[in-house]
């Protein structure tokens, strides 16, 4: 399983990569959201975490584009942006799973596992 880690904030990128490792899974960091295109273009991600406020191309429009294109990929938002109407939004673009900063890693990886794990078809009822 493929995850891309879109976080502009370096020590937060860092950190998030090292504790996703420590689950054996393949963790790649975009530093802003045109290289985090760019990444999403060329590799098959499972998950993307992704910054809502990042420079370059906003959040926001990685998420559009994303959706957009159909990809499979899902999207685990991160914002410090925290009101009931952020959230809403951010599920409105198309994310799976909207999570507020500051968060703790257990809770995050407990998502990222949650959202892998919805990507293996359904088991027939």
């Amino acid at each position: 399983m493929r995850i891309l880690i879109a976080e502009d904030e370096p020590f937060l990128a860092r950190a998030l990569a090292a504790g996703l490792r420590q689950q054996s899974l393949a963790v790649d960091v975009a530093a802003d959201g045109a290289q985090a295109l760019e990444r999403l273009a060329a590799v098959a991600y499972d998950v993307l975490i992704l910054d809502r406020d990042l420079s370059v191309v906003h959040g926001d429009e990685v998420c559009r584009r994303l959706v957009a294109a159909g990809t499979s990929c899902r999207i685990l938002m991160l914002s410090t942006a925290r009101t009931l109407d952020d959230t809403v939004a951010g599920f409105g673009l198309g994310a799976d799973d909207y999570l507020t900063k500051p968060f703790r890693l257990p809770e995050l990886v407990a998502r990222v596992r949650a959202l892998l794990a919805r990507r293996r078809p359904a088991r027939p009822c």
